[in-house]
Order: C-alpha cells, then sequence, then structure tokens
C-alpha cells in the first residue's frame, strides 16, 4: 500500500523507518502496538475503510494499554470510483467509541501538516486523523516553526448571529461556501472549525448553541454515531435542546461514482445544503445547479 498512501516517499528518503506489512491491517496495528511499548513513535497510515478490518487490535492492542499510536486514515469520506468497498464513511464512529481515542481531521493541507506535528507529538494515548482523497486547496503551507494544535480545540472562522454551523474536516470549506450563500438571504451564520470529533470543544460550542439556538453539522461520514451524533450527545449532557440538524451520508451505501455525483446524490453540495436550511428558515429555496 505504499503507492496509495504515499508512503513510498517516505520510503525513499527513511529506508530504516518505514516497515511495509502489505495488506495486513490487523497486523499493522499490533506491529505499531508492540513499537509503542519499546518507547517508539509509531505513525500507521491505513485507508479509512480498511483500518476497520482492525478494530479488535485497535480496542486490545492500542487503547486497553492506551499506547500513542498515531493513526492516519486515509480516503476518509467519499473516495469516487473506487466503489462502496474504498468508501471511508465509519472511521469517525467505530473510533469515537473507543476510551481513550482521540480524533481529528484538517480543514486544509496546510491544517493537515500541524496536525501531523499534533499526532507525532501526543504521547499521552492513541490518535487519530482523518483525511480525504483528492487535491488540496492550494492554501500555502508552512515551511518552518510548525506548532502543535492544543487538543479539543475548535477555531471561529465567520460570525452570525442566526445559525451554528460546525463543520468537520472536509466539510469546513462548504460550511463556509454556505454560509455565504446563507448571507445573500438574509440569514448569518457563525462557521466553527471543529477540527477535533473527540475531544469536542464544548467550552466553545455550547456556549455559541445556547447562544444560536439553532444548530447544524457537517460531516463526510455515516450519519449515524458521527460528528453530528457526538455534537447532539454534547449538547444533551449539557441541557441544551435547541433544533439541531446533522448533515452527512444517510444510512445507506455509497455506491460507484465521482465524488462530484455523489456529492450531489447526497445532497452534500454547498447549494444544496444552503436550500435545506432555508426551507427551515422560510425563504424561497435557491436553486441547485
Amino acid at each position: 500500500m505504499a503507492t496509495g498512501t504515499g508512503l513510498d516517499k517516505l520510503q525513499q528518503k527513511l529506508p530504516k523507518q518505514y516497515i511495509d506489512v502489505g495488506i495486513a491491517e490487523q497486523h499493522a496495528v499490533t506491529l505499531a502496538a508492540g513499537l509503542a511499548c519499546e518507547g517508539m513513535r509509531p505513525v500507521a497510515a491505513i485507508y479509512s475503510t480498511f483500518l476497520q478490518r482492525a478494530f479488535d487490535q485497535i480496542v486490545h492492542d492500542v487503547c486497553i494499554q492506551n499506547l500513542p499510536v498515531f493513526f492516519c486514515l486515509d480516503r476518509a469520506g467519499i473516495v469516487g470510483a473506487d466503489g462502496p468497498t474504498h468508501q471511508g464513511m465509519y472511521d469517525i464512529a467505530y473510533l469515537r467509541c473507543i476510551p481513550n481515542m482521540v480524533l481529528m481531521a484538517p480543514k486544509d493541507e496546510a491544517e493537515l501538516q500541524q496536525m501531523m506535528v499534533t499526532g507525532v507529538e501526543y504521547t499521552q494515548g492513541p490518535i487519530a486523523m482523518r483525511y480525504p482523497r483528492g487535491n488540496g486547496y492550494g492554501v500555502p503551507l508552512m515551511e518552518e516553526g510548525w506548532e502543535a494544535l492544543p487538543i479539543g480545540k475548535a477555531e471561529i472562522l465567520r460570525n452570525g448571529d442566526d445559525l451554528l454551523l460546525l463543520g468537520y474536516g472536509s466539510m469546513v470549506y462548504p460550511a463556509l461556501q454556505t454560509a455565504e450563500i446563507l448571507s445573500e438571504h438574509g440569514i448569518e451564520a457563525t462557521v466553527i472549525n471543529a477540527r477535533f470529533a473527540k475531544p469536542l470543544d464544548t467550552e466553545l460550542i455550547v456556549p455559541l448553541a445556547r447562544k444560536v439556538k439553532r444548530v447544524i453539522t457537517l460531516e463526510e461520514g455515516c450519519l449515524m454515531g458521527g460528528f453530528g451524533s457526538a455534537v447532539a450527545e454534547a449538547l444533551l449532557d449539557h441541557d441544551i435542546l435547541v433544533p439541531l440538524t446533522r448533515i452527512g451520508v444517510p444510512d445507506q451505501l455509497v455506491d460507484h461514482a465521482t465524488p462530484e455525483q455523489s456529492w450531489a446524490d447526497l445532497g452534500l453540495t454547498p447549494p444544496q445544503i444552503a436550500d435545506r436550511i432555508l426551507q427551515v428558515f422560510g425563504p424561497q429555496p435557491i436553486a441547485v445547479g
């Protein structure tokens, strides 16, 4: 899997720090756990959809021992022409339920750099980062001075009093685009880059939800047990009963198609998301082209 994960470049530059176990995810996770036991800092780069094969090892060999293994989940979300077997839909749900696990997702390639530093430097236990297949946004990368992100801290990207949009990972930029469309219809949204699905930044999210009183979550993964579910649980735990809409992949398999086709079929394009929100708020729906 060296080429698919991009580790062929690492293999060329740091051959003594690269181990290819082949398509053997269970062994890869157990090996990473063993390395962590010996004081090393293993990074396990595995497709989101194939890491689920090693769920038992994640639980028993890594999380129960609270070992500092850094999981890099490639192809998280919609993957397009690889078909239903490669869709990375379930990693948020199947990792979020495990104690000791930290979950994060970057909004763009520059934040991915920061999260790489965060994952390597985090030594309190296991941590996972999901990122999508495809190209970045063209955001300038950092040449030096990389710093780890504070664990469990989100950021505000846009302020508004009518709606709270919480984007996770690849859905942060669509959240911003959705907010701009809504602004044209007189609805001003606060947009949050959640960064972490576990732990959630409840210090930021809870007061904003209580103030704004209408919450939308956006994720490129299954809705059942996913990021939106985490937000719903957090709001309920804080006795906040406000309208909450979770937008993501419903309880269905995503079939062979281009990513653009899949996003449109699932209603995940910014115009479609804005249209859904506007139907709740009352103005005429916008055209979805």
